[in-house]
């Protein structure tokens, strides 16, 4: 497990070297296992989370116990943003769907060092950061092919878990990506088919980084380059920042969102026609 005075989170990377010492006798590193809760719907907060590697999914749950992905976190973020927000609880649960090692800090102590200093400016950058990530989540989820969402999960898995093989079951990317099991397994072997991934027993390999930014969506790249704006991550390919030339939607200070003929919004769970 990474030790914490070499942290792998990037947050926790950008604060100066005064304020970092002096939180570090206060991390605790731990091991985030497959399934294992970070915190669960409306019960008490206790620790933020900085995960050092893996991936810890947001999901909103439904009365009848069925739950959908709206964000994922990993080393470049943090798992408690309530706590940062004056709250200690939330109707949501966050789980590590990719196990990891993170370092952890009680509530108390993470609001008193986030009150001020750098730390509070860079909780300020990432709680826009997150929220772009939900928003546009969202939005994707109701307009983009499963396929696009397929691939742009997994190129966000991957960057967050830094390798190329990670455990990853279909129950759960059914869950994620609001389909059928069996929608995943056709997208899967489409996917392994195009040379784009290997999955076997439970396990991902991303095989073709390049091909799975090309098969996602914009979303992606709008998600990754608001995270380097405000947070300094390293820049996106510059093919990717092509996707992210969005149109402009008003005319003399008026919306005209949902005007004219925008591209038909398709169905999450339609997917391309087999050739």
């Amino acid at each position: 497990m990474p030790h914490p005075e070499v942290p792998q989170n990037h947050l926790l990377a950008l604060l100066p070297e005064d304020e970092l010492n002096a939180l570090l006798p206060q991390l605790e590193p731990v091991m985030l296992d497959f399934r294992e809760i970070v915190y669960d719907v409306d019960v008490q907060l206790e620790y933020a989370y900085f995960p050092q590697g893996g991936v810890v999914s947001l999901v909103g749950v439904m009365r009848d116990g069925s739950a959908v992905e709206v964000a994922t976190v990993g080393n470049e973020g943090m798992v408690g943003l309530p706590l940062f927000l004056g709250a200690d609880r939330v109707l949501g649960q966050a789980f590590s769907q990719v196990a990891g090692p993170a370092l952890r800090l009680r509530a108390a102590a993470f609001r008193t060092a986030s009150a001020g200093g750098k730390l509070r400016e860079i909780m300020h950058l990432y709680t826009q950061a997150l929220f772009t990530q939900i928003s546009q989540s969202a939005a994707c989820n109701r307009l983009h092919l499963t396929e696009e969402r397929f691939a742009r999960w997994l190129l966000m898995a991957h960057e967050r878990v830094g390798e190329d093989e990670f455990q990853l079951t279909q129950d759960f990317l059914s869950q994620m990506l609001g389909v059928r099991r069996a929608t995943v397994s056709e997208i899967a072997a489409r996917a392994q088919k195009q040379g784009l991934v290997n999955y076997s027993r439970g396990r991902m390999t991303v095989l073709n980084r390049r091909g799975l930014e090309e098969a996602t969506c914009e979303c992606y790249a709008i998600i990754r380059a608001e995270f380097e704006r405000l947070l300094g991550k390293p820049r996106t390919n510059p093919l990717l920042l092509q996707r992210i030339e969005l149109p402009t939607l008003s005319k003399d200070g008026k919306s005209t969102a949902g005007d004219g003929n925008p591209r038909e919004a398709r169905a999450p769970h339609r997917q391309r026609p087999r050739s």
